[in-house]
Formats: structure tokens, sequence, C-alpha cells
């Protein structure tokens, strides 16, 4: 009874858990390159004098689904895609750096190049400045050139190239804001064989049916665990019961 009573306890509170991760999944069905979280479940015993019958269980986050989404077609100029393995670096804050897939751009009044979140786009030497009156294009390998409006091709000038990484997967680890770092904490070395593609945005890769389906199945398994609970309880008032008649 014990063990069942920890069991159920801890196996309800992280199904919650679960759940709000499979919230957040559906929250960003429409978030370009969203990577869906995924949870799994374990039993960890506990340590102690007294408590070797109990066990709790432990929601595990497992990491993130890395099956690239779908290649969108905008046509406009400031939204690129990676095309196969690969990352977008940001800047943050406090001058770490962060990785995304989510290629949506912007271009503040002071003509910096940043997310659609408000994070600058770092370059190979830093931040991406972009001059004012001046139509942007994004090539295959990252660079950012920039014509001023009204004028000939030929006056084509080089304003920066976005920093693209490529760590391995297993070394990527996502925040509570939805960026991957590296598991080190270190920034990632450019690589010039990621490649982008200009006018594209590359879709979530959340499966909204599929999440619909674990939201379901979480909230039976919550169910399961209040009865488990439940039986203890009566369990226990029947022992109880039994044990004041015989005394």
């Amino acid at each position: 009874m014990d063990r069942l009573i920890y069991t159920a306890m801890t196996g309800a509170s992280h199904v919650l858990q679960q759940q709000a991760a499979v919230a957040q999944n559906l929250s960003n069905t429409n978030t370009p390159g969203y990577r869906a979280a995924i949870n799994t479940f374990r039993a960890v015993p506990l340590v102690g004098e007294g408590l070797p019958t109990r066990a709790f269980v432990v929601d595990s986050t497992a990491g993130a689904d890395f099956t690239p989404g779908i290649m969108q077609s905008t046509g406009r100029n400031l939204d690129v895609a990676v095309q196969g393995q690969g990352w977008i670096a940001v800047q943050l804050e406090d001058g770490s750096e962060a990785y995304t897939r989510n290629g949506s751009f912007q271009i503040t009044p002071e003509g910096v190049l940043q997310t659609r979140a408000g994070l600058n786009v770092a370059g190979d030497a830093g931040p991406i400045t972009i001059p004012a009156d001046t139509e942007v294009s994004v090539a295959k390998d990252g660079t950012i050139s920039t014509v001023p409006s009204g004028s000939k091709p030929s006056q084509v000038v080089v304003v920066g190239r976005v920093k693209l990484v490529n760590p391995p997967e297993s070394q990527m680890v996502r925040g509570d804001d939805g960026l991957f770092r590296t598991r080190d904490g270190n920034a990632a070395e450019a690589d010039a064989a990621v490649t982008l593609a200009s006018g594209s945005l590359e879709s979530s890769n959340v499966n909204t049916v599929e999440a619909m389906v674990n939201m379901i199945s979480l909230a039976r398994q919550f169910d399961m665990q209040m009865k488990m609970l439940q039986s203890a309880d009566a369990n226990a008032k029947q022992a109880s019961t039994l044990l004041s008649i015989n005394g």
C-alpha cells in the first residue's frame, strides 16, 4: 500500500507535467522551425532508512524530435529556412549564443537584423547591420547583401554573413525559451556546409493528431492514478476497521 500511494501520487504529478509539455507542442504547431519535445516516465526508488518499499515516478525529458519540418515558400526576402541539418545562431541579451531553426527575420529601426522574438541574428563578426533604404537578399551560404533602393544590381554591397552551425544533435539542449544551446554551454563553430533557402520557412514538426492522442492518453493515465489513490485510501480504511474490531 505504501508503494502504491507513492507511485500513484508521483505518477499523477508528472502526468500533469507531461500534459504541459504536450500543450506546449500544440501551441507551437504554427511556429516556424519548432522542434517537438519528447517526454518519458521512469521509476526511481527512494534511498534512506525506512524507505525501501517506496518509489517515485519521474518525468524524464528524453530530448527533442529533430525530424525536419516541411519547407514552405513565402516569397519574403527576410525569410530563410535551413536546408537539412544545421542551426541559425542568435545572440542573447547576456552575450551568449543560442540556436534556432526559425528563420523569419526582421530589421529594427536602427537597422539591426533580428529574429521575430527580438534577438540579434549572430554574424561571423557580430550582429548584422542593414543600411537604410536598401533591398536585402540572403544567399545560400548566409551572406547578406544589400542594394540601394532603385539602384542597379551591380551596386551590391555585402554587409555580413549569418552564422550557421551544425553541432551533433546529441549535444543540443532545449531551453525554457524554446531555443537550443550546446550541452557544455560553449559557442558552436560555424559550419560552411550548412545552407539556407531564401524566401522559405520550415514548418513546425509537431504532429497535431499525435499530440492530441497523447493528450487524451495522459488524461486517462491521470484518472487511473487518482483511482489507485482512492483504492489505497479505501484499503487503509478497511484495514483500520479490521484492526479496531480485533482490538
